[in-house]
């Protein structure tokens, strides 16, 4: 009898336990659904539903058809009309367990394209996260062509306002306003966080910025007189054109020439500023034609390994990385074709004539793009002092083999704000990590996984692993982060130092030395 009552009772509980569990879920999906009738500033919900992860979602808009939703949470689909002419597209993550932090994110390239990849990678971590389309759809710089309020949503206005919006509707599901807001973004979206904190300080307790896109007008005009360094965009019969396979080859001899430079030959230029790449030995000897390079091509590398400098003389933007162009990254800007990033810039946003064709760019073009400076998008300002003052803390990291964006140009930027501020460190709000190794953003040999963006970057989840949780023990528990460790495809871990410290090698391991 006492194990038939002990069943029993063991029975009632676990359909108690069901019934909450069916209750708690019903009053979740109420929840979200209600959202659809909250009436918010030029904002219209168009659709609430509580999706139970893991799960498969469909997608708006031309860049992708489906997302990957990995945990249970309230799905909030809205858009803000940011003028007559212009709107932004937004999705709010809600998940079920939430810890009371709010995350906005960013974009890339020219897009566009609403980040899904890390609105499951922010609700994994029991962030409410919001992601937009960042005042259009797709990757194409067409839609800027005579639409300024469009390009004012892509230079400064979609976070803000995907922030301020985002965080009324956290507030009306949860029933309470969020406990601390975050930034994460990389790219364009470093550079949309670096803008945030410059134009609208209040948005975010503490940001995270990769890569950033800052510089903005010059980033462009570099990328473009890089692919005309090499004949673009006709570089049929130019004597400056290099071919893919040649690239290999510089790439072997880069590496040759600057790998030890650190110490030890392990595939890695832990400081790119120290190598000074002599492409001339490989120039062709007497009767060579394959595997080497011609004087004129010589010419060529001498100025792609070097800085711009405008028509006075004064540094526009900073030398492309040697390493970057292993791998066949090269191709991205050395091609023969003019990148399309600069290349839709220019032709619907500088010039506004879609049939400019880059035959005559030059550096007085490069030039007239900073003096327009389209939507204020230049991002080169050191006056991070109002963020400061509130108690903001931006983390920031570049890849030393960024293929896309010179690593340099965050140097640049740090001591922008230094010299502004007139504060020889920035430590105590504003933090660079330069990542050996590293693509764009993610990739390459280089300890390149710490928690910057998607869930497979979380290699380790521990603050001292993931840039987002050591952005969020620096706003919440005064703990900054020294350094940040990494890890690299084949598991292996090193340690990334913050600027201006340098990585040392010592003995078998890299630390970090003032």
């Amino acid at each position: 009898m006492l194990g038939l009552g002990l069943r029993t009772l063991l029975g009632h509980f676990f359909l108690l336990t069901v019934k909450q569990a069916v209750s708690v879920e019903n009053e979740q999906t109420n929840a979200c659904a209600a959202l659809v009738d909250l009436r918010l500033e030029n904002t219209t919900i168009l659709s609430a539903g509580h999706v139970l992860g893991p799960v498969n979602v469909s997608t708006p808009g031309s860049c992708q058809s489906q997302a990957l939703v990995s945990s249970s949470l309230c799905r909030v689909q809205f858009v803000i009309n940011t003028t007559s002419t212009s709107a932004v597209h937004a999705e709010a993550w809600l998940p079920d367990t939430w810890f009371g932090r709010f995350l906005g994110l960013g974009n890339g390239g020219l897009g566009g394209c609403v980040d899904y990849t890390n609105l499951d990678y922010g609700t994994s971590l029991h962030f409410a996260s919001v992601a937009s389309d960042n005042g259009h759809d797709g990757n194409s710089g067409s839609v800027f062509l005579n639409h300024p309020e469009v390009l004012d949503d892509f230079a400064f206005r979609a976070i803000h306002v995907e922030a301020v919006i985002g965080k009324q509707i956290v507030e009306a599901y949860y029933g309470r306003p969020h406990d601390k807001s975050y930034y994460l973004g990389c790219s364009t979206g470093g550079r949309q966080g670096t803008q945030e904190a410059l134009k609208f300080p209040e948005d975010f307790d503490g940001i995270v910025a990769g890569s950033p896109a800052t510089n903005f007008n010059n980033l462009q005009g570099w990328s473009a007189i890089l692919g005309r360094f090499v004949g673009a965009p006709d570089p049929a019969g130019n004597p400056h054109f290099i071919p893919a396979d040649l690239w290999n080859t510089i790439a072997s001899e880069v590496l040759k020439q600057c790998d030890g430079l650190d110490g030890i030959e392990d595939g890695i230029i832990t400081e790119p500023d120290d190598c000074e790449f002599r492409p001339e030995a490989i120039v062709c000897s007497a009767g060579q034609t394959t595997g080497c390079l011609t004087s004129a091509q010589v010419d060529a590398l001498h100025e792609i390994y070097q800085p711009v400098f405008g028509t006075s003389g004064e540094l526009l933007y900073s030398r492309y990385d040697p390493g970057a162009e292993a791998d066949g990254n090269s191709q991205i800007f050395f091609s023969g074709s003019i990148l399309s990033i600069p290349d839709d810039w220019y032709r619907f946003v500088v010039v506004n004539d879609s049939n400019f064709n880059f035959e005559n760019f030059d550096l007085e073009t490069i030039e007239l793009g900073d003096r327009i400076n389209p939507g204020g998008i230049e991002t080169f300002n050191g006056d991070l002092s109002s963020f400061e003052a509130r108690g903001g803390k931006f983390l920031t990291y570049h890849g030393r083999r960024d293929q896309l964006i010179a690593s340099g140009n965050s140097k640049r930027m740090y001591n922008l704000i230094s010299q502004t501020l007139s504060m020889a460190s920035l430590d105590s709000f504003y933090r660079l990590f330069l990542i050996p190794g590293m693509n764009h953003c993610s990739g390459g040999p280089g300890a390149a996984a710490f928690g910057q963006g998607g869930i497979p970057s979380n290699a380790v989840n521990a603050s001292t692993n993931n840039v987002l949780l050591a952005i969020v023990d620096w706003v919440e528990g005064g703990i900054a982060p020294d350094v940040i460790i990494g890890t690299s495809i084949d598991g292996q871990a090193r340690t990334h130092c913050r600027y201006p410290q340098r990585s040392v090698l010592n003995g078998s391991q890299f630390i970090c030395e003032a």
